[in-house]
């Protein structure tokens, strides 16, 4: 007889309150829920650097309204779900072979109560049917898809192929520092795309607590833009 194990989810809440942008009123803010499945697979939980993106994204919520909004590797969600809230387009993504982070990712459409959110199966460095159906993208999201120093190259062949099929769109990426001799910079000549660096201080992210919650923390996290050359 096999035993099921009960799912275990602790759903986390963050709270966005400052944005940078001129209209914003020092009074808005914004809430959402993220639920995390207690399991042992890397995306059921919110990583440091997801906090960091998410409140990139609120300090310019004005500008993704309307926009056509993609997250790789979204796992729990968080950046994604904040882009649905401030009026992008958004489609959430893991990889096709962890159904139950695409679970995952419906499960915090759910809770925030997002109903045109769709979730697509999409892994890294793979090119599936649903790649070329994509509508066209204005940004690309990505909240520590750098982790593991061999998915390096898939992670780029992916965001390469979508920014080629979308010459103006942008790929906005946090990631925390594992190894300071890890480097994307052969990777990203290879593949033709230039990066800038952008200061957290730049947008309220230089601080260990972010809406609310116990993260980043103190790990170093960075913030990426990248667009083809």
């Amino acid at each position: 007889m096999i035993l099921m194990m009960e799912t275990k989810i602790n759903h986390r809440n963050f709270t966005f309150t400052s944005r940078g942008d001129e209209e914003s009123d020092e009074k808005d803010s914004l809430e959402v829920t993220i639920p995390e499945v207690l399991d042992g697979q890397y995306g059921m939980y919110v990583w440091p650097s997801a906090p960091v993106l998410a409140q990139y994204i609120w300090y310019h919520s004005n500008q993704m309204v309307g926009k056509n909004v993609l997250e790789l590797g979204a796992g729990t969600s968080l950046p994604g779900v904040i882009a649905a809230k401030c009026g992008a387009n958004v489609i959430l993504s893991d990889a096709s072979q962890l159904p139950r982070c695409l679970e995952n990712c419906s499960r915090s459409c759910l809770v925030n109560s997002l109903q045109n959110v769709q979730v697509e199966g999409i892994t890294w460095g793979e090119f599936s049917p649903n790649m070329f159906t994509l509508p066209p993208l204005d940004i690309v999201l990505a909240a520590d898809c750098f982790y593991d120093l061999k998915d390096f190259e898939n992670v780029i062949v992916t965001v390469h192929f979508l920014l080629k099929r979308n010459p103006t769109g942008k790929f906005w990426c946090t990631y925390q520092e594992r190894n300071s001799d890890w480097s994307i910079e052969s990777l990203l000549a290879k593949w033709q795309l230039k990066c800038k660096h952008i200061t957290l201080s730049s947008f309220g992210a230089d601080c260990v607590s972010i809406a609310g919650s116990n993260l980043p923390g103190n790990h170093t996290i960075w913030m990426m833009e990248m667009n083809l050359k």
